[in-house]
């Protein structure tokens, strides 16, 4: 993407931002059906950027707390989202804020700065910085780190329910082991199994089954800053597709074009397995470690 248009965009994301904060006060004082601080009767009020850590959220507070994602649809792109003043105002009135970090959702981070919600990054908490591939929930370590931020800021707020949340936080983590378990295992047949992908949304977990991402390094770079890929490095990932260099292609089905589908199209030629996936948690998944379950699957059946 060129500088001016980075620029441009960004300054019109902040623009956006600070026009709904502006308005945070006179929207949060008009909800309904729920208490002052935004949450159903006596629960913990909890805001989470996008329902891969809202899911996380719900379970590391059980009844205790009143989980709200501002991003669910798998129709929309987070790093450009505008919020609306009522996405802010509920942000405003959490008393636990949870955000994705490393420059995925700026606008969720921004928005807490103007708040007394206590923040958690979940990036930051699992060592990864804005520059870094910013999509963490991938990550086994991200998502561990980030539950134990989580389970502090509930204890924190909300003292009197500490033990449970220590003990929803014991119970998750037993779950997320189990899964830790069969990535393990499943590596056995992945490890050192090249792929290439569209963008690189899955990077974390083909990382932690040991695959080696073979997406040519034209491609890879202009998906990254968000520009259009040249001839020439449509052509290259067409050929690796097609002489057998790549193994299998990983699809992010919430960025699709003429160009992924010209790449699909070499992928279903060259006879390369095609694992899809979107970025945001499919709604027939209530829960991620259930959603990261079900994508390790995926890799296994395209190793096979």
């Amino acid at each position: 993407m060129p500088m001016s248009t980075t620029i441009t965009s960004a300054v019109r994301r902040g623009l956006a931002a600070v026009a709904a904060i502006a308005t945070l006060c006179s929207v949060a004082a008009c909800g309904s059906g729920a208490s002052a601080d935004g949450a159903s009767a006596g629960k913990l009020a909890v805001v989470a950027s996008i329902n891969q850590w809202g899911s996380i959220a719900e379970d590391l507070g059980g009844d205790h707390v009143d989980v709200t994602a501002i991003m669910s649809k798998t129709n929309v792109e987070a790093h450009d989202y505008e919020p609306t003043a009522q996405d802010v105002a509920r942000i405003g009135s959490a008393k636990v804020a949870i955000v994705n970090g490393a420059g995925y959702d700026p606008w969720a981070s921004k928005a807490v700065e103007s708040t007394d919600a206590a923040l958690v990054d979940a990036a930051a908490a699992g060592g990864v910085k804005e520059g870094d591939n910013p999509h963490v929930w991938f990550s086994s370590k991200v998502r561990s780190a980030a539950a134990d931020a989580i389970t502090a800021a509930y204890s924190q707020a909300d003292p009197s329910h500490k033990d449970d949340y220590e003990q929803l936080n014991k119970d998750w983590h037993a779950k997320e082991d189990t899964l830790e378990s069969k990535i393990e295992k499943i590596s056995a047949m992945t490890a050192g199994l090249s792929y290439a992908a569209t963008e690189s949304v899955a990077w974390y977990l083909a990382d932690d089954l040991g695959m080696i991402d073979a997406t040519p390094k034209g491609y890879k770079q202009a998906a990254a800053n968000e520009s259009e890929p040249t001839a020439a490095d449509i052509k290259a990932f067409q050929d690796a597709l097609e002489d057998g260099s790549v193994k299998a292609l990983v699809l992010n089905t919430q960025e699709t074009n003429s160009t992924t589908d010209q790449i699909t199209s070499a992928a279903k030629e060259g006879g390369v397995p095609v694992v899809e996936l979107p970025e945001q948690m499919p709604h027939e998944y209530g829960d991620l470690i259930d959603w990261m379950d079900a994508l390790v699957d995926d890799f296994a059946s395209a190793a096979k």
